[in-house]
């Protein structure tokens, strides 16, 4: 399979920016559950990273996050349940006037070509890419991105 035809290099262009949103103190990353959370280590993200399911309401979920005054990328699943989320989480931050973002959520969707469904298999993922392409993501995610 051709590296260029996999999404690698769009991935790779994606997750370099996400990184540094989502590496910003001034942002927080919302996720569906604990393995979404270690994907998303495993890929190089440092920053704050929550649980959507936590066993807190959507609406103590989105006080917290309205509290915090920062912005709030939204990366749930690209399944039928982590589509509803993420419209059902957008609507309640958008009324509590918090700035968020969906746009990571649909370019990294665009970039694993339905290969992916759970942000969990995000890492796995990026790892046999990168493999594919002849790159090196644990090295290339210690610097300011994926290279």
């Amino acid at each position: 399979m051709d590296p260029h035809d996999d999404g690698w290099a769009e991935f790779a262009e994606i997750w370099d920016r996400f990184l540094g949103s989502a590496n910003d103190p001034s942002t927080v990353t919302v996720v569906e559950g604990e393995r979404d959370r270690r994907s998303l280590r495993r890929l190089g993200v440092s920053g704050e990273v929550l649980l959507f399911h936590s066993g807190r309401g959507l609406s103590r979920l989105t006080r917290t996050l309205a509290a915090g005054g920062r912005l709030v990328i939204v990366l749930t699943d690209w399944d039928r349940e982590g589509g509803h989320l993420a419209h059902r989480l957008t609507e309640l931050l958008a009324a509590e006037g918090v700035r968020y973002d969906v746009e990571y959520r649909r370019r990294l969707s665009k970039a694993v070509r339905g290969e992916v469904a759970h942000v969990e298999g995000l890492a796995t993922w990026a790892f046999r890419a990168a493999d594919r392409a002849g790159v090196s993501l644990e090295t290339a995610h210690r610097g300011p991105g994926l290279g």
